[in-house]
């Protein structure tokens, strides 16, 4: 069905104006004291020693970390691995980590809705969340006792960036009684203004669930695009777009099929139509792992964040990648230099004021307990 509207800030007249968007806030704090057996002291230096502790994670990656590059690597992913046991930590990281990250350090890797899962279950007593600040308040909001750490406070995003809270507030006056569905890549304010949050793994099924003829659907204009075409719901849309997906096109992709039409092509549902036309599986960054698991392609193109394609790649070195690289400058603030820095300091961390939290969480809970 196609899509009944599309709304941006420029619709609404009486909009706020300058109104800051809620963000990740860091807490200064000092390093606590600890009663246990004193932290280990980092040591950056390529040893013999660090050789054979870090030989078992090499192997993870040697499809895609040349041998000359990991010398200058591995002391820094050996440190974060014992200072972590030693804090007693657990590391999140989003697909889109570079494999470094995402394969030597992490203890749990996945898409936005995985990562909201696993935080729900984790036992640590911190938390240090590689991927961007709304999953740092995301994993926040489901441990609010717990302390959360985002290595990198300006890792932002640009989906969470297009709305506010009042611009909910908005909707709902114009379209009363109508449910709102806010993807994950929000803020905590703006999930405190909705009914459920959903991810591109579920955003169909999120939708369906309500029961409603018509649900409000943001931020992303194109996720809602795809939304609208796998059911007769309707949908209105906001006008915010992912800055990393909204680059690809389809005549890129047709492009890529000229010289080779054997080529597989798989996009995320962030990515323009004329991109998901053009593809032959469109699905979450965990449904295009999966498919590319069941598949095995000879060569294939990932239309999505391109860490992911080396994430992939280290685990499947079969499967040739064809990359039109689109980085995330938010994600890529995340690095193992101040993932560890992060462990050493305890900052920076994630803060979300408690009666937000409340309203927001309940949308968050809503969407991890919505039965498959």
């Amino acid at each position: 069905m196609p899509i009944s509207g599309i709304y941006g800030p420029d619709d609404f007249a009486n909009r706020p104006q300058g109104q800051p968007q809620s963000q990740v806030t860091a807490t200064p704090r000092a390093t606590p004291a600890r009663t246990g057996p004193p932290l280990p002291t980092p040591s950056l230096a390529w040893t013999p020693e660090i050789a054979r502790a870090t030989a078992p994670l090499y192997e993870r990656v040697k499809h895609v970390i040349p041998p000359i590059e990991w010398p200058l690597l591995a002391p820094t992913i050996h440190a974060i691995n014992e200072l972590k046991r030693a804090r007693g930590a657990v590391i999140l990281a989003h697909n889109y980590q570079s494999p470094e990250i995402f394969h030597c350090v992490a203890d749990i890797g996945g898409d936005s809705l995985q990562l909201a899962v696993e935080a729900s279950k984790v036992k640590a007593g911190i938390i240090v969340q590689c991927g961007v600040h709304f999953m740092a308040e995301t994993s926040k909001l489901l441990n609010p006792d717990k302390t959360v750490l985002i290595p990198d406070m300006r890792a932002g995003c640009s989906l969470a960036a297009s709305i506010t809270g009042a611009d909910v507030r908005l909707l709902r006056e114009r379209f009363p009684g109508v449910p709102v569905v806010a993807y994950v890549n929000t803020s905590a304010e703006v999930k405190a203004e909705v009914d459920i949050c959903c991810t591109s793994s579920n955003a169909v099924q999120v939708v369906e669930s309500l029961g409603a003829r018509s649900v409000i659907f943001l931020p992303d204009r194109y996720l809602a695009t795809y939304v609208a075409s796998q059911t007769d719901v309707k949908i209105i849309a906001w006008k915010g777009a992912c800055e990393v997906h909204e680059r690809f096109t389809g005549q890129e992709l047709r492009a890529f099929r000229e010289a080779d039409p054997s080529v597989q092509i798989i996009a995320h549902p962030e990515c323009p139509p004329d991109v998901l036309a053009e593809a032959d599986f469109t699905g979450s960054t965990a449904h295009m792992i999966s498919w590319v698991r069941e598949k095995r392609p000879r060569r294939l193109v990932m239309i999505t964040e391109c860490s992911m394609a080396d994430n992939v790649r280290a685990e499947l070195p079969d499967v040739e990648m064809l990359r039109p690289c689109n980085l995330c400058p938010h994600m890529k603030r995340i690095t193992l230099a101040n993932i560890l820095e992060s462990l050493l300091t305890l900052r920076e961390e994630v803060t979300v004021d408690p009666a937000l939290a409340v309203r927001a969480r309940r949308s968050v809970e809503r969407m991890i307990n919505l039965k498959n």
